[in-house]
């Protein structure tokens, strides 16, 4: 019985933890190039399963803002 406790409560625990390296926000990755790139390489690798994502998400979202930033640079906005 106690066998039986101790695995569920490691159990409870492991399902109760956060996601490994949690949720950036696109503000966090329009600012770290390398885990933008990193990221978007996951997301783009396996979009069946990582599409939907939030961070695959605010991922594409943070790339179109740097995108619109440096085509407004490059007319001269």
């Amino acid at each position: 019985m106690r066998w039986f406790l101790s695995g569920a409560a490691i159990l409870f625990l492991a399902a109760c933890s956060p996601q490994a390296g949690g949720v950036y926000t696109v503000d966090e990755l329009a600012a770290d190039n390398a885990l933008l790139v990193k990221i978007i390489g996951e997301c783009r690798n396996n979009p069946g399963e990582l599409r939907d994502t939030p961070n695959c998400r605010n991922a594409e979202a943070a790339d179109g803002k740097l995108r619109l930033e440096r085509m407004g640079k490059s007319l001269g906005g």
